[in-house]
């Protein structure tokens, strides 16, 4: 029997369920890491789970637990892909709720970004460069990541903040 794929909306619930069960104590690090994986089976899965565990309150992605860190390490490209855009979108809004003077954003954004980076630092460091490289690239107009950042419709300056986060993750 095939298993029905979680839609967006869906993943977001389970993730928040079980982020929830295992900050009281309710789920094991193993069996949060086991149902993690099975929603990074699946692209609005993995969507889901990382958007509520980057953005919400739950300490789970500030203190990951080694059984979550190897699924997400062994999962691979998507992860890796994934997180490094999370990381862009996060620095640019945080940039940009700066200028904005919209602090309670800028603040949430930042815990993003700083989530991003502590995760690829986590990831195969083969996969996050080449990543991070090309989304390098896309702060210089050029390369595969020029459609995504047009996307967004990055100004100068949030690409020079883009470039600044991607070049010091390489720096440490």
């Amino acid at each position: 029997m095939k298993k029905k794929e979680p839609s967006f909306e869906e993943a977001i619930s389970a993730s928040s369920l079980w982020c929830t069960a295992w900050e009281s104590g309710e789920l094991s690090d193993e069996v949060l890491a086991d149902r993690v994986s099975e929603l990074l089976e699946t692209i609005n899965g993995a969507r889901g789970f990382f958007v509520f565990s980057l953005s919400s309150d739950s300490p789970l992605m500030d203190r990951l637990p080694d059984a979550l860190v190897f699924v997400l390490r062994n999962t691979g490209k998507m992860v890796v892909d994934l997180t490094a855009k999370n990381l862009v979108m996060s620095t640019a809004m945080a940039y940009q709720h700066q200028q904005d003077k919209k602090t309670i954003q800028q603040v949430g954004s930042e815990r993003i970004k700083r989530r991003c980076i502590d995760l690829l630092r986590l990831l195969e460091p083969y996969l996050v460069k080449d990543r991070l490289e090309s989304l390098l690239l896309a702060t210089e107009d050029s390369g595969k990541d020029v459609k995504f950042f047009s996307t967004w419709n990055y100004d100068n300056e949030q690409k020079k903040e883009i470039a600044m986060v991607i070049n010091s993750i390489a720096e440490n």
